[in-house]
């Protein structure tokens, strides 16, 4: 499995496209300007506790307050206060927290009311991105991620990634973090700490306090509501998060960020440095890699998967639904059981990777295909639940129920990445607006196999004209490749009557081919 990260530059933001083997799964922007990111630490001002939602609204600097429950308060929120005010104040210089007394634990199911107040300081996290009309969402437990580790000061617990299985391992990891953990701070140990030695964890907590510290200072005279910490740039973010042995490439077409992931490629994998390369070429770097056409043909309302079957993905104000369909696929297996079970399988691969390339969020509803045995649902129950193991965003899939729906819930911490895939309509209708001619293609190409099965002799495909030159242009154009594929030559004539969907096969007596 090689994975390759792409990063393109412009002007006002980056675009992070992450392959799974030449398959685009992820696709991720950092515009300039977004100053609400995921694990920015801000000091606010609390505006009012609202009793009746047990939370309160908080002044962020946002256009709307920040969200903030009574559950994302912490039990150390006293202690949180005390330090936020002796160290804004200055009367503590020290931002060890060894010496610090902790308060009293907040009840566990208090009323805010009782435990915060308007015009209050208190040191906050964003944990949800401002969305559609709401603030952010943030959180007083606080936390500094790492590449190992993850430091949360005000804690004494040492936790453990739950996808590291081996039970020697974790007794291994725990006995080292706590031995270099300073008194007041607890530690989260990442999956990607499975192996390492105590130097290079010990490394990356001294890194982390050093942030912490340099958080700390920034509180004296900070202005009311300022950021304090902001999150590393989202190139180094990605890259501590989901960087691995599996990676073989990162292009980057900008040379100053490329300086920059080189440098701290160097720091989190020395010997994996020589995989990042500058992208010098004048054929833009999504093109190159073929994510611009794999873009187009990812969103919209219809996705296209194997063997003609598809998605239809519609977006309601409640939750995404998602309709599987087998389309006019022809029948290799022997009952239309394994049919269903086989297009079921197809469809919950792509769903997988649908949640994680358009970042999707809260209740997804998937129409599967009908199974009538119980061992073919749980098949497909498995299936879709390993698909989707490499998911980072908190999900909860619920087994098939009678209907045939899978009910996913999925974190949403981030807008849905949403494209536009479809384009002017050029018959001239005001307004109006179809498919990419890259969308259309696929369609072509799956009816033309479907006829070439069927051994007509010659064939010849009438379609609109700028679907004709999209398929005949450049070298080696679509059509070449059909041939290559296929031994087969289609002759294509353009047909002004047309509309720009339209297209019909006609065999060697000018008879339409059905």
């Amino acid at each position: 499995m090689d994975k390759e990260l792409i990063i393109r530059s412009s002007s006002n933001h980056v675009d992070f496209a992450l392959l799974k083997d030449g398959k685009l799964i992820e696709l991720q922007k950092d515009e300039d300007g977004n100053n609400f990111s995921v694990g920015d630490v801000f000091i606010a001002k609390i505006r009012k506790a609202v009793p009746g939602l047990n939370a309160a609204f908080v002044n962020v600097g946002y256009e709307k307050d920040a969200f903030l429950h009574y559950h994302d308060l912490g039990p150390k929120l006293p202690s949180l206060l005390k330090f936020t005010k002796s160290v804004s104040t200055g009367k503590l210089n020290d931002f060890s927290l060894k010496n610090f007394p902790f308060e009293k634990d907040i009840d566990k199911n208090g009323s805010i009311a009782n435990v915060i107040k308007s015009n209050q300081s208190l040191l906050v996290q964003i944990v949800k991105e401002p969305i559609s009309t709401k603030g952010p969402r943030i959180s007083s437990e606080l936390s500094i991620a790492g590449r190992y580790i993850v430091l949360v000061p005000f804690s004494d617990r040492i936790s453990i990634s739950q996808k590291i299985e081996s039970k020697e391992e974790k007794e291994r990891l725990k006995r080292l973090v706590k031995s270099i953990t300073p008194k007041g701070f607890g530690v989260i140990i990442r999956t990607v700490a499975e192996g390492k030695k105590v130097a290079e964890l010990d490394k990356d907590l001294q890194n982390l306090l050093g942030r912490w510290t340099a958080m700390c200072k920034k509180l004296h005279k900070a202005h009311h509501p300022s950021k304090v910490l902001g999150e590393m740039n989202k190139a180094s973010s990605i890259l501590r998060d989901i960087f691995n042995d599996s990676f073989t490439g990162i292009h980057v077409d900008d040379e100053a960020l490329y300086i920059q992931i080189k440098e701290y490629v160097q720091q989190i994998a020395p010997k994996k440095e020589s995989i990042v390369k500058l992208y010098q070429s004048n054929v833009p770097i999504f093109e190159k890699f073929g994510i611009e056409r794999q873009i187009k043909t990812s969103f919209g309302k219809t996705v296209s998967m194997a063997k003609g079957a598809y998605l239809v993905i519609e977006h309601t104000e409640a939750l995404h639904v998602v309709d599987v369909n087998s389309g006019n696929r022809s029948n290799k297996s022997n009952s239309q059981e394994d049919t269903a079970l086989e297009v079921n399988l197809i469809a919950a691969t792509e769903m997988a990777r649908q949640l994680r390339l358009r970042d999707m969020g809260g209740i997804i509803v998937v129409d599967f295909i009908d199974l009538n045995t119980a061992e073919h649902r749980k098949k497909l129950f498995n299936h879709l639940r390993d698909e989707m193991k490499d998911d980072r965003a908190k999900h909860k899939i619920l087994p098939p129920s009678k209907f045939g729906l899978i009910q996913i819930t999925r974190q949403r911490v981030r807008p849905e990445m949403n494209i536009k895939t479809r384009e002017e309509n050029p018959n001239g209708l005001n307004g109006s607006e179809v498919e990419a001619p890259i969308n259309i293609v696929p369609k072509i190409k799956h009816d033309m196999e479907q006829i070439f099965k069927k051994d007509y002799k010659k064939v010849t495909l009438n379609t609109h004209p700028f679907i004709a030159a999209f398929l005949t242009k450049g070298f080696p154009s679509i059509r070449s490749k059909w041939f290559f594929e296929h031994k087969k030559w289609v002759k294509i004539l353009p047909r002004d009557a047309y509309t720009y969907l339209e297209y019909h096969f006609f065999d060697k007596d000018d008879n339409q081919i059905k």
